[in-house]
């Protein structure tokens, strides 16, 4: 029962994409200080432009923004890393000199296999 719903509710989404489109509202303008320091910044694209779903730039002057970016840029490169270091770990498994070798499998398994004297 649970699929039939489930399914009758994917292909009705889907066949409302394709649909024709309401009637175009103008999209809301954003604070003239905002608008103007988030049109020069790198990323604010055409079609789109300065996005901000949440409105965290609305009550934020130009220093509070380029400190969100550059939070933004910073998280962005420690994910990137967080995920090359996942990626050297699946490669690199049974070979490492750390514990002796033991763990093994894929990485996601990797930590319950870790020694119990070392999280003391």
């Amino acid at each position: 029962m649970k699929l039939a719903i489930s399914a009758i509710a994917l292909f009705a989404g889907s066949a409302a994409a394709f649909g024709p489109f309401g009637a175009k509202s103008a999209p809301a303008a954003a604070p003239a200080a905002v608008e103007s320091f988030a049109d020069n910044l790198v990323g604010a694209l055409p079609p789109v432009g300065f996005w901000d779903p949440l409105g965290f730039a609305e009550k934020a002057d130009d220093a509070l923004l380029k400190k969100y970016r550059e939070a933004e840029l910073t998280h962005g490169r420690v994910a990137m890393l967080a995920v090359l270091g996942f990626l050297v770990g699946e490669k690199v498994e049974g070979s490492s000199f750390l514990f002796d070798s033991q763990i093994s499998g894929p990485a996601i398994t990797h930590i319950p296999q870790v020694p119990e004297g070392f999280w003391a």
